[in-house]
């Protein structure tokens, strides 16, 4: 294993204080593992999310205006606890309610329920959204349903936008949930990832192979299979997307090209291409995107595909201001 740690226990706590330096406008809470906005903003509602670090930049780096209130990150590929969850519901509640934003883990929805309860004998208002995005495969190695990928970046940021502009609990948690229906992703994977703690990869994958529907902790996908042309791997994710989710001439759509933490941004764009030239040939509109890392799975080498069918609602409150370490756009 070559990484740049000092030991595997340390992780999380030194990259918690290096985002405390880089980022000085966050407040990071290194002993509780919290990362929130500098201050509380009464009478909004606030968006609390977290789930096992390793996917950086989520969830901490999209903490800020017009996304998240506070994350809250577990080890490596491990759930935050209700403790937590519960301290950044507390840091952040301006008195409107806590929106949790949850990925279809085991842990983490079990864990953010019980932070649910806690919080709501505090006196917290609390809703939850689930993601479960994913539709690779029904069932998973941590999941009962599907897994929560990308979709997450979608609902931080359009749920984020409309609880910046004053909108209820109820109001952000219906367009949170609306934009996780609304949302599809699928993954292929040509590299194992290797966590501090076990320092080797997580599965064997021959060098002519690739992993097809791989979750975003290396969990096995549909299948295995030799390794093809870019565009036949898209060709065979949009199948997967699509068949979930028709498409039609006309549509509009947010489509994020995600890299998986160890892909070359030249790459991704590679595969941008693809998918631009298969939406064309179908007259589907790509109305927003984004290419690059943002659900990452420490040093995979491997690409997930995330497509919304978005209504005026959604393109309007994605357009809205953002400023976070990982996106900012509008100020």
């Amino acid at each position: 294993m070559k990484k740049f740690i000092n030991a595997p226990e340390a992780v999380l706590a030194e990259a918690l204080s290096g985002i405390a330096a880089a980022h000085p406008g966050l407040k990071v809470d290194v002993e509780n593992k919290v990362i929130s906005r500098g201050a509380r903003r009464s009478g909004k509602v606030a968006l609390v999310s977290g789930g096992g670090s390793g996917h950086e930049p989520l969830h901490g780096g999209f903490v800020g205006e017009g996304m998240l209130d506070a994350a809250c990150p577990g080890e490596v590929f491990t759930s935050p606890v209700p403790g937590q969850m519960v301290a950044a519901a507390q840091a952040v509640d301006g008195g409107a309610g806590v929106l949790f934003i949850v990925k279809n883990y085991t842990g983490d929805v079990l864990n953010f329920r019980m932070a649910a309860e806690l919080a709501a004998e505090e006196g917290i208002a609390v809703e939850t959204a689930l993601v479960d995005d994913d539709v690779a495969v029904q069932n998973s190695t941590w999941t009962a349903g599907r897994r929560g990928t990308g979709a997450t970046v979608f609902v931080e940021k359009i749920a984020g936008a409309l609880a910046e502009q004053g909108a209820g609990l109820a109001a952000v948690a219906e367009i949170a949930k609306r934009v996780n229906a609304a949302s599809r992703s699928f993954a292929v994977a040509l590299t194992a990832c290797t966590t501090p703690a076990s320092g080797k990869p997580g599965f064997d994958l021959p060098e002519d192979e690739m992993e097809v529907g791989v979750g975003i902790h290396g969990e096995p996908g549909r299948r295995r299979e030799k390794l093809r042309p870019a565009r036949e791997i898209v060709a065979t994710a949009l199948d997967a997307i699509l068949a979930d989710q028709p498409l039609t001439a006309g549509d509009e759509t947010i489509v994020m090209v995600n890299g998986l933490g160890g892909t070359p941004l030249i790459e991704l764009y590679v595969v941008f291409h693809e998918i631009a030239a298969a939406f064309a040939d179908k007259g589907v509109v790509i109305a927003r995107n984004l290419v690059g890392n943002y659900v990452t799975s420490l040093d995979m080498a491997g690409v997930s595909l995330t497509v919304c069918k978005a209504d005026a609602d959604m393109l309007s409150l994605w357009d809205a201001p953002v400023n976070t370490p990982a996106l900012r756009w509008g100020v």
